[in-house]
């Protein structure tokens, strides 16, 4: 009884949250049918000043950290939002009636972080007295933009290999490369050169681009005064705007998720502890290569379960704009940050029983 009560009081808490609670206030304006609009050139505003803030808090953070320390983990933090969006990719986005590109910004946001439910996690070792690393916080951008990246640009890929073997006047044709796609069951090879033209169209992509200015003056200025006196007090706020709009746009589309929702649901509801374990296991390989402490251990796999719910909806919305918001935000928001937050005693007892606390 206690945990169904720790399930119904964590669900509660998320719904009560900006994020949630914006985005079922904006289905539910869209349902009534309100005439509620935001103009488009207020909405890209707001995607910016919020990827600009994520980027220069996290490019802070890794700035005032030892890089020494830091490099083990954090390429093993890279590589676990990588794995996480490849894996993804075939389980979710490969299933029938997902469409890719709602597949692929669903996992990128469960291959990103949450800062919330990292913040939970540390609450929860302090708490018992349980120490860790004091770079542990900067280890999350690492992770998050990897996954991120990773996700658009397979999505972009599909969307390129998708459209060359798209049928013209009843046959598969190559509308780019000739007819080299044929007999491939639509796994045409992309032409020469075009993944590296995505990569490259990724990056300069308005929401990547934010993200990664961001970063770079987080790491090499010092936006310190500006970040503490203008983003981080408007950043809430931004943020539930944003959402609103999802929210009215997510109504809309919701008639896509019919006969797929069970799907979300089962990702939703598994992957967290998938991904955990597969952030754990990463932990253990740092642990005996460089003495990365247990508390350390269990953060990571803490950050390896959560599921963005700051950077990743705005990405997402700048980067896939033709992505369903009710897909990979209800997926990743509604379930996977409750389950991510109730495993994170699964990964102490883990972590004692296999390096000891």
């Amino acid at each position: 009884m206690d945990i169904i009560a720790d399930i119904f009081t964590t669900l509660l808490a998320q719904l009560q949250k900006p994020t949630l609670a914006f985005l079922i206030g904006g289905m539910v304006l869209a349902a009534l049918g309100s005439k509620l609009e935001v103009p488009q050139p207020v909405y890209k505003f707001v995607v910016i000043l919020l990827l600009l803030k994520v980027g220069i808090g996290a490019g802070m953070s890794v700035r005032e950290s030892d890089l020494t320390e830091l490099a083990v983990p954090a390429i093993g933090a890279a590589l676990i939002g990588i794995v996480i969006v490849l894996i993804g990719g075939k389980v979710l986005a490969g299933r029938r009636g997902v469409s890719n590109m709602d597949g692929m910004a669903t996992v990128g946001l469960f291959g990103a972080v949450s800062a919330s439910t990292l913040a939970a996690g540390m609450a929860m070792l302090e708490s018992d007295g349980i120490a860790y690393e004091g770079f542990i916080g900067a280890l999350y951008p690492f992770m998050d933009v990897a996954a991120l990246v990773t996700a658009i640009v397979l999505a972009r890929m599909s969307a390129e290999r998708a459209r060359a073997t798209a049928p013209v006047g009843g046959a598969a044709t190559m509308t780019m490369g000739g007819g080299a796609g044929a007999g491939t069951g639509g796994k045409a090879p992309l032409e020469p050169g075009l993944i590296k033209g995505i990569l490259v169209d990724t990056v300069r992509s308005p929401a990547i681009s934010a993200l990664f200015l961001g970063l770079a003056l987080g790491l090499f200025a010092r936006p310190d005064s500006v970040y503490d006196s203008f983003y981080e007090p408007l950043f809430r706020g931004l943020l539930s705007i944003l959402m609103l709009i999802m929210g009215m746009e997510a109504w809309s589309r919701l008639s896509e998720m019919k006969g797929v929702a069970g799907t979300y649901i089962l990702y939703g509801l598994t992957a967290p502890l998938v991904h955990g374990l597969i952030g754990f296991g990463v932990g253990l390989v740092a642990h005996h290569l460089t003495g990365f402490s247990a508390g350390g251990v269990v953060l990571l796999a803490v950050m390896a379960a959560s599921s963005s719910d700051i950077s990743g909806p705005p990405t997402m919305r700048g980067a896939l704009p033709q992505a369903n918001p009710s897909a990979y935000v209800g997926t990743s928001t509604g379930l996977g940050t409750p389950v991510a937050i109730l495993s994170i005693p699964l990964f102490v007892a883990l972590a004692d029983w296999a390096i000891g606390l």
